[in-house]
């Protein structure tokens, strides 16, 4: 990395008042979130199980549903151009728009082949419409309080994601796993209108211009290999229990309004972590929040397979709450942290990448072993690879004042 493109990666010690001012973010930022969060919850868990209405196999439909991620990977690196030429307004309209046909296929998919393009689809537009927003908040927020509003900010999605089971549940009872795939359906078409008002920023991404990928890859290879092995394994490790869990009540008998409410039960926990695990990075660091995420994601995932009842399995889906809330925004503001000031969109996506791959290799993770074995084989994989994500986290993210290590770089 030369001196000159060298990122900011303090994380100065607060102030006696937070200094970003969150109420004009409120309907540019924070309420569309929440409203896409909604759709997301309510449909999340019902995938698996739409899948398995389509005829698939357990392992069929963990491989299915990763399709999204696969289709995020993909979307990573063209959502940074795209934000950078278009601008955050327009990429978040295009993602909105190919969000909403997305869920029309899977709605309406024949055979299992049109419900994995729907996820497909799905995947590219929550890259796109993810980068957009976080590009949007790093150009309007000091970095000195940029841990609390980028924690905010994912919380909002995450409050919505709390709500969206439990709208779920009651579309669920009477129309099926489908009923909550037209909730998500109204929630990306809401969320995108709600961002049509928005105004660009003045530090915006489209003001920049646009960097080639290939450079920004060269040039930031060292960051993306040793923080982001950290940013893999959490996506991981986070995409995982959207699969597992739903796939292991299956198995031990729950039905899909029972699956619905665990996840808003776990949804109401990861909320509640949202703000103060922002507090806590930037007054900590990051390393802080994101070792303790994973190492609980490590233990949740190590007694799921001992959970073979229903109050049990409440009890794992809880301390993965406690994981996912824990790690609320820690991604996101180390990406800010050490993101280029100059070619910014284009980094965020890389980053995103890395982060993104693992979300999709978790659910992957899953379907294979699923296939060839027993899910608790798939849970105890995951384990591991979150004790592993937290060691690396410990190696390589930053600590208090911000600080990276030099083998980091």
């Amino acid at each position: 990395m030369t001196a000159e493109a060298a990122p900011d990666t303090g994380c100065p010690k607060p102030g006696p008042r937070v200094r970003a001012r969150l109420a004009p973010l409120v309907l540019p930022v924070f309420l569309p979130s929440a409203v896409y969060g909604l759709g997301n919850g309510a449909a999340a868990p019902m995938f698996p199980l739409r899948a398995l209405e389509l005829g698939a196999s357990p392992g069929l439909a963990g491989l299915v549903v990763a399709l999204s991620g696969f289709g995020m990977i993909l979307m990573d690196l063209p959502a940074g151009s795209i934000v950078a030429r278009l601008g955050e307004r327009v990429a978040i309209a295009l993602g909105s728009a190919a969000g909403a046909l997305g869920m029309l296929a899977a709605i309406f998919a024949p055979t299992i082949a049109v419900f994995g393009a729907g996820m497909l689809l799905t995947g590219a537009a929550t890259a796109v419409w993810g980068l957009a927003r976080q590009s949007y908040v790093v150009a309007v927020v000091p970095a000195a309080d940029r841990g609390r509003v980028l924690s905010v900010f994912a919380g909002s999605m995450r409050l919505g994601f709390f709500a969206g089971p439990f709208l779920g549940a009651a579309v669920v009872h009477g129309a099926g796993p489908v009923g909550a795939l037209w909730v998500q359906l109204g929630a990306v078409v809401l969320a995108g209108g709600l961002v049509a008002v928005m105004p660009e920023p003045e530090d915006g991404a489209a003001a920049k211009g646009v960097t080639g990928l290939g450079t920004v890859l060269r040039e930031q290879r060292g960051l993306l290999t040793t923080l982001g092995s950290g940013a893999l394994l959490m996506g991981a490790a986070r995409a995982s229990r959207q699969v597992l869990l739903p796939l292991w009540a299956a198995h031990i008998g729950a039905d899909a309004a029972v699956v619905a409410l665990l996840f808003g039960i776990a949804g109401a926990v990861d909320v509640l972590m949202s703000y103060p695990s922002g507090l806590w990075m930037d007054r900590f660091g990051r390393r802080a929040i994101g070792v303790p995420s994973m190492l609980c994601f490590a233990v949740g995932y190590a007694v799921l397979p001992f959970a073979g009842s229903v109050l049990w399995l409440g009890v794992v889906a809880v301390l993965l709450g406690v994981a996912n809330g824990l790690s609320n925004g820690v991604i996101m503001t180390v990406g800010a942290d050490i993101a280029p000031p100059d070619r910014r969109a284009e980094f965020l996506g890389a980053w995103r990448l890395t982060h993104d791959f693992g979300m999709f290799a978790g659910p992957i993770t899953i379907g294979v072993i699923g296939a060839v074995s027993m899910l608790g084989g798939a849970a105890i994989v995951l384990a591991v690879a979150a004790g592993a994500g937290a060691a690396a986290m410990y190696r390589w993210f930053p600590g208090p004042g911000g600080v990276l290590r030099d083998s980091a770089r």
